[in-house]
């Protein structure tokens, strides 16, 4: 696993202040990244990717700045981003275009290596005997799934995943937040995930780390994770499936908020 180190993130947008002045150090965990709509959860993530250069700051990973190309950055989309028309397999096998090009992908003229590392990541995730079946055919929480494969294809030290059960029902949100957190495991990743979902938050991460109005709110460990710290970072916001989760693991009791955007 990896060590991933933000110093001093800031991030403008002319008058906007997207990020500021935001510094933590993760490894070899499972985090969360919480935060009201607007609160500078997705600059972050794009920042770390590489999809938006920070107005200053530093990013390292492993103690090397991330910048230019990033392979040992896999990165999970809210929307699938999957070439529908083909197959699971030869959407997990896209992960490998820093290795081949898009075209020798989709025909699979990979190596060998690259072929058995997307069946691989399938498997991880649980759509190996999937693996022939077109994306187009498949449910939105397999296709996510599908998308952490991809990802996985990478090789990647650092797993990325903004708002990756967004759009899905409880069941399925569970469903892709098991194996992602699975893959992160298995594949031995760091791995920094933005979510509404608190309860699904409470439940799957091992640390957390909060955003309001862009500044560090906390950087905490699941036992901190208290409904008080929730009130304080969300504010007086609508509550959907209002209900006390007190998980048999002993993580604390947090409600369902989910923020509209």
């Amino acid at each position: 696993m990896s060590t991933l180190r933000v110093e001093n993130l800031t991030k403008t947008y002319g008058d906007v202040t997207a990020l500021r002045d935001v510094s933590f150090e993760i490894e070899d965990e499972f985090v969360v990244l919480l935060g009201q709509s607007g609160a500078g959860k997705s600059t972050m993530l794009r920042c770390i990717n590489g999809l938006t250069e920070p107005t200053s700051g530093e990013i390292y990973l492993d103690g090397e700045p991330l910048s230019g190309s990033r392979p040992t950055v896999g990165m999970i989309f809210q929307q699938h981003n999957l070439v529908e028309g083909v197959s699971a397999y030869l959407n997990a096998l896209t992960g490998a275009l820093d290795r081949a090009t898009l075209i020798e992908s989709l025909f699979q003229w990979n190596d060998r290596a690259d072929k058995l590392r997307a069946l691989e990541a399938l498997e991880t995730v649980g759509l190996l005997d999937e693996a022939h079946q077109r994306v187009s055919r498949m449910s939105g929480g397999q296709q996510q799934r599908v998308g952490i494969a991809r990802a996985l294809v990478q090789d990647p030290d650092l797993l990325l995943a903004d708002e990756p059960v967004a759009s899905l029902d409880p069941a399925s949100a569970e469903t892709v937040m098991r194996y992602l957190k699975k893959a992160a495991t298995v594949h031995e990743a760091t791995a920094l995930v933005s979510l509404h979902q608190v309860n699904v938050a409470a439940h799957f991460g091992e640390r957390f780390v909060g955003l309001r109005d862009g500044r560090l709110a906390f950087d905490i460990g699941r036992d901190e994770l208290t409904q008080e710290r929730v009130d304080d970072l969300y504010g007086d916001v609508e509550t959907v499936a209002l209900a006390e989760r007190h998980a048999v693991d002993g993580s604390p009791a947090v409600e369902d908020r989910r923020v509209r955007p």
